[in-house]
């Protein structure tokens, strides 16, 4: 216990960089292949085999929805470790997760807040649901957070110190650049707008005048890096781009819209800290409580705003929740240490109630769940026996640990078995999610290339591409929906389609010239849902020429 807590006090960044391998890095590749991953992985992929570095593509058409850098990332690390590894098309955003938890505990200690609660708020933004998703899915919403929260850092240190100015302002411009070309001005609107309200309302922003060159360059830096794609595609591949800019601009306004109330249940996306999460952001009831009242008022203030401005946007998705879960793991953090402090003799009953019913629900959580997998997953869990039974044990340790320390009220105990629990799940439990991949469908992607290459065929698509197949399928797959689509130079004597099963009719009445066999079905759902998502289906087909 002295050694753990001698590296808690001496070294916790390398502390944070273990637990951050542990939650974000360990069975990287169990989990299947969605189709936001997919999308961005084929162009990470064309990247390498077409050197689409600047008009960059997906199944050899021009994708211009999302800036590169994030691609850029996923193809560099595909490159080094393997063309064909999920496990490196994952482990940029991976990183990236890890580098957000750093610079988040840095801005704690730039903020004056004491190093206990910092680290007690990294490990619970380590934990949130939808940070631990979105570290560990290739998508590009942590990148482009995570990067402006290097802006940030940067920036405050900027204004705040007497010396390196210049040598601040050019990080900071340089993360605000990458935000930029991680996913245009997401960040920018709902994580660095809310920054800039909040903290001009709690700690001002003082002696700009003095800072105003340093600022500049920040500025001039940081549009400069984070624009110059833009303006480069738009000049040279101007009406492709401009399709683009005109569908994803109307989605913002018509595409999932949802009440402006939407996001009210924001701190749900926390996971399993949504109970002290929530209670968090009663500000009068913490206001007197916790150790620093500006740095709380300042991150109350920050998650507010950012969920105001998500909720102005029409469109909505609970992803988009990410950038809150930053600052609200700070507040979070605060109503941690306040409960750690006081558990044992001055809370309340009603104060001890939310506090119980955390626990309780996690214990429940913890001593259920090996009932829960052997439900979910039948006894197919059997084909991974020690992992299931590793899992299982772990996790009603970590139960009975938790009914432990609320008879004997330690609150260090409880938040950490807490901790311990995702890192269960993740290292222990998450192989098993191997039991529901497409993968053990029959027939599966892996049959329909090696029925490609015994017939030495060439297979089409007839009804719009799935990427999630596209990416399994490792090479670009060209879409023909009628006879005069087929290649000049390709063999259309005979060759494989694959058609949506609802386009069937449709679709046999554009090739006259050809027969059809109908071969299998391939489909893409996990095994337990098996047929329900019609997307994911495709019947093949065979023509041979009349």
């Amino acid at each position: 216990m002295n050694i753990l807590k001698k590296i808690y006090h001496n070294y916790p960044v390398p502390l944070l960089l273990l637990l951050g391998i542990l939650v974000f890095i360990t069975n990287l590749d169990v989990l299947m292949v969605n189709i936001m991953e997919a999308r961005n992985f084929i162009s990470a992929r064309e990247m390498l085999t077409h050197n689409n570095w600047i008009f960059t593509t997906m199944n050899e058409a021009a994708r211009y929805e999302k800036p590169p850098f994030p691609t850029w990332l996923t193809a560099i690390s595909a490159y080094l470790f393997g063309i064909e590894s999920l496990f490196a098309y994952r482990l940029p955003a991976a990183i990236t997760s890890i580098f957000l938890l750093i610079i988040f505990y840095k801005l704690q200690l730039l903020l004056v807040i004491k190093k206990n609660v910092a680290f007690i708020s990294s490990l619970i933004l380590m934990t949130s649901f939808y940070i631990v998703f979105s570290g560990r899915d290739g998508q590009w919403d942590i990148f482009t957070h995570a990067f402006m929260m290097g802006c940030i850092y940067f920036l405050i240190r900027t204004l705040n110190s007497n010396n390196k100015k210049y040598s601040y302002a050019l990080l900071a411009g340089l993360f605000f650049g990458a935000s930029l070309l991680s996913k245009g001005p997401v960040s920018l609107y709902v994580l660095f707008i809310s920054f800039l309200i909040s903290y001009s309302l709690t700690y001002k922003f003082r002696n700009l005048k003095l800072n105003w060159k340093p600022l500049l360059l920040f500025l001039v830096i940081g549009i400069s890096t984070g624009i110059w794609w833009t303006l480069y595609v738009h000049y040279y591949d101007a009406e492709a781009f401009a399709a683009v800019a005109e569908l994803e601009s109307s989605r913002w306004l018509n595409y999932n819209v949802r009440p402006f109330w939407y996001y009210w249940s924001f701190f749900t996306q926390s996971g399993i800290w949504t109970i002290p999460a929530f209670i968090s952001l009663f500000y009068w009831y913490l206001k007197p409580r916790v150790s620093n009242l500006n740095a709380y008022k300042f991150y109350i203030l920050w998650t507010v705003f950012s969920v105001v401005l998500l909720s102005i946007i029409p469109e909505k998705k609970s992803r988009y929740l990410l950038p809150v879960l930053i600052p609200l793991a700070m507040t979070t953090g605060f109503y941690v240490e306040y409960i750690i402090n006081n558990f044992k003799q001055r809370l309340t009953k009603l104060e001890r109630f939310p506090v119980y019913l955390n626990f309780i629900v996690l214990v429940i959580i913890a001593i259920g769940a090996p009932f829960v997998f052997y439900y979910f997953f039948g006894s197919t869990i059997w084909e991974k026996t020690f992992t299931y039974i590793l899992v299982s044990i772990s996790l009603v340790l970590i139960g009975l640990g938790l009914i432990f320390g609320l008879l004997k009220k330690k609150p260090k105990l409880l938040f950490g078995l807490q901790f311990l629990m995702i890192l269960a799940i993740l290292n222990f439990g998450f192989p098993l999610a191997e039991l529901i991949s497409p993968h053990r469908n029959s027939p599966n992607i892996k049959a329909l290339i090696e029925y490609e290459e015994e017939e030495n065929i060439q297979i089409y698509e007839a009804s719009g591409i799935i990427p999630e197949l596209i990416f399994e399928y490792g090479k670009p797959m060209p879409i023909v929906q009628s006879e005069i689509d087929l290649p000049s130079k390709a063999n259309t004597d005979k060759f494989g389609i694959l058609v949506h099963q609802e386009k069937e009719l449709k679709w046999k009445e554009n090739f006259h010239s050809y027969n059809f066999k109908l071969i299998d079905t391939l489909d893409l759902n996990p095994t337990m849902d098996k047929g329900k998502n019609s997307r994911l289906i495709r019947e093949f087909y065979v023509l041979t020429r009349k």
